[in-house]
């Protein structure tokens, strides 16, 4: 009777030991999924600022269409409502003000969308 109550006790030990362990993991599992999925978003918010900076703020002619259209890509990729918002305000711009606007606010956008953690 002794053998099988001391088997029994540790049995049930072992299982709210795994069962923590598993808990945990699962947390440090979502965590992880976490920070992946904000370093992937910052490579693409840098990647598009980075190719935003090369090709249009360095530019010394006028954009030809195969660079809009990497551009435009590039933008639609980061799937994200306000910076293709900005994006388009800044490509609909009539003016050379109006456009040196939107670009300091699109760039206020890229920069506020990189997280640090």
């Amino acid at each position: 009777m002794r053998k099988t109550v001391l088997i029994i006790l540790i049995l049930v030990t072992c299982a709210v030991f795994f069962g923590v362990k598993y808990f945990l993991a699962q947390r440090e599992l979502i965590e992880t999924k976490n920070v992946l999925e904000t370093q992937n978003i910052n490579g693409k918010v840098l990647e598009f600022t980075k190719l935003f900076i090369e090709k249009v703020l360095k530019a010394e002619n006028e954009i030809d269409f195969e660079t809009r259209l990497n551009l435009e890509n590039a933008v639609r990729d980061l799937n994200d409502e306000n910076i293709l918002s900005q994006w388009q305000k800044f490509t609909e711009s009539k003016t050379e003000a109006d456009a040196q606007q939107e670009v300091k606010n699109l760039l206020e956008i890229l920069v506020s969308k990189i997280k640090i953690k």
